[in-house]
């Protein structure tokens, strides 16, 4: 299962559909359909003929970051955040609107919010977002190979 990627994607503003539950013809139905990348460990889904795959060789998630950042060059600087659970991509709150909603220190701590149009859910740039930008940079200075 790829799950905590298809997290890490979102929050680095990919566009990731995430389906556990399917079964692989929906699987790669839904992927041809959508013209979707199908990223999967399953190597008998990457012999589908008409899908665009990529076999995600490790099962851990530093790894799995590391392969995608090379093989696919990831934009991680541009691209609007999404909500983990939804995928929608969130969008600017005003501050007030958060009050109640949000722990009482995260409130008085951060300015800027999101919020996701989809399931309601709100996000702000705190200690765990910087640790994430933190280590997607790490692993991105792994894979450039130097001059």
């Amino acid at each position: 299962m790829l799950g905590r990627l298809a997290r890490w994607l979102r929050i680095l503003g990919h566009d990731t559909a995430y389906f556990p539950q399917l079964e692989d013809r929906e699987l790669v139905r839904l992927a041809r359909a959508e013209d979707r990348l199908l990223l999967t460990r399953d190597r008998d889904l990457t012999r589908r003929k008409g899908l665009r795959c990529l076999l995600v060789q490790s099962d851990r998630l530093e790894e799995q970051l590391e392969q995608l950042l090379r093989d696919l060059d990831l934009d991680i600087e541009s691209l609007p955040p999404r909500c983990v659970r939804c995928n929608t991509v969130l969008e600017l709150i005003e501050r007030g609107e958060v009050k109640g909603r949000v722990p009482s220190y995260v409130f008085h701590r951060h300015r800027d919010f999101t919020s996701c149009p989809q399931c309601d859910k709100v996000y702000w740039r705190g200690t765990h977002w910087r640790r994430v930008r933190e280590r997607v940079a790490e692993i991105r200075g792994r894979c450039v190979s130097p001059s």
